[in-house]
């Protein structure tokens, strides 16, 4: 149940993150639009579970080197990935490059935050 719970909060707030100039979603109707976030969610999150702890174990000391900072560009180039790949597939999401994806990234990490709190595990 918490699965389907973060999978719907995750596509929330990538319906959110469209509001940014940049990231784009062209779907035909709202009902197209409604599964294509719930698939893009879908594959955000295989992202993060699979690629984020490669990139986080593999770039460690750039992590130390710049006090966290460089989780932001992480996260930019992973929403960007998602981007891409959701193109890649065919579904009507498109970010259209780094900075949309930066502040696409930072959304989505404050809506995860606040998701946490409200959903303990």
């Amino acid at each position: 149940m918490r699965f389907v719970i973060v999978w719907l909060t995750t596509a929330v707030a990538l319906w959110i993150t469209t509001a940014i100039p940049g990231i784009d979603l062209t779907g035909t109707s709202a009902g197209r639009n409604a599964l294509t976030l719930l698939a893009v969610a879908l594959i955000f999150g295989l992202i993060n579970a699979i690629i984020k702890p490669v990139i986080q174990v593999v770039g460690c000391a750039f992590y130390v080197l710049t006090l966290g900072l460089f989780a932001l560009v992480v996260n930019a180039g992973l929403f960007l990935l998602t981007g891409w790949l959701a193109n890649e597939i065919g579904l009507p999401f498109h970010v259209s490059g780094f900075w949309p994806g930066f502040w696409g990234a930072i959304i989505m990490s404050v809506i995860s935050f606040f998701s946490q709190i409200v959903l303990p595990e």
